[in-house]
């Protein structure tokens, strides 16, 4: 009876092993993820600075920035979602700054009943923000629908073209001292996937399925030997 449980026993245990090994390691992963969302939220957080001379994506991702300048006339406005409020516009405006730079804001939201609403432009104001870059557009993204002026995404060229600016995005975390009727979307990490828990907690299940299986059929293999 041994020599036949023999197999059994190595594919099970070995099974057992690679999947408890995964679920280990997407809780280390968890950890990684964790420490890596807090460092972003306390980047996000931080003291705005100047707005640096020449913007990269990846060293200046989130940055915080303070700006002093003009909003400009004209905006983009773009389909999004917002938990518990549901479909809702982005509205995107051309900003120029003391110095004579032309940059894109995101303003923040407004409801969908309020997207027609006309809003003031060459507004002074000094804004807080943080400088994105959006990962929004993929192969299912659709064209903005110009006739109806209804953008599906963030694409920071192309709002660049449209708005005669340089691609260059601050998403203002703090509304304006102007009341343009605009309530701000700000940065956060909720767009950031973090499923490891999930991922782990299955590995951890199919683990004990695997072992409950093994031991199941080692059962089987003593009663046909009895």
């Amino acid at each position: 009876m041994l020599k036949r449980m023999i197999w059994p026993i190595l594919f099970g245990l070995v099974g057992c092993a690679i999947l408890l090994r995964l679920g280990a390691w997407q809780v280390a992963r968890l950890e990684w993820k964790e420490t890596l969302l807090a460092g972003i939220e306390a980047r996000i957080a931080d003291a705005p600075e100047a707005l640096p001379e020449v913007p990269d994506a990846e060293r200046d991702q989130f940055q915080p920035v303070a700006l002093s300048g003009t909003i400009l006339e004209g905006e983009i406005t773009i389909l999004a979602s917002l938990r518990n409020a549901g479909p809702v516009f982005r509205i995107i405006r051309a900003f120029e700054t003391e110095a004579g730079r032309r940059i894109l804001i995101d303003m923040g939201f407004v409801r969908e009943t309020e997207r027609r609403t006309a809003r003031p432009g060459n507004v002074a104001a000094d804004l807080v923000g943080n400088l994105y870059w959006p990962d929004e557009i993929d192969g299912f993204t659709p064209e903005p629908d110009l006739a109806a002026g209804i953008w599906f995404a963030r694409d920071i060229p192309a709002m660049a073209e449209a708005l005669d600016t340089d691609p260059v995005l601050v998403v203002l975390r703090e509304a304006p001292q102007t009341d343009l009727g605009v309530t701000p979307f700000p940065v956060d990490t909720s767009a950031i996937p973090n499923d490891h828990l999930s991922y782990a907690v299955t590995w951890f299940l199919l683990a004990a399925v695997w072992l409950g299986m093994t031991l199941f059929l080692l059962w089987r293999i003593s009663k046909r030997t009895n």
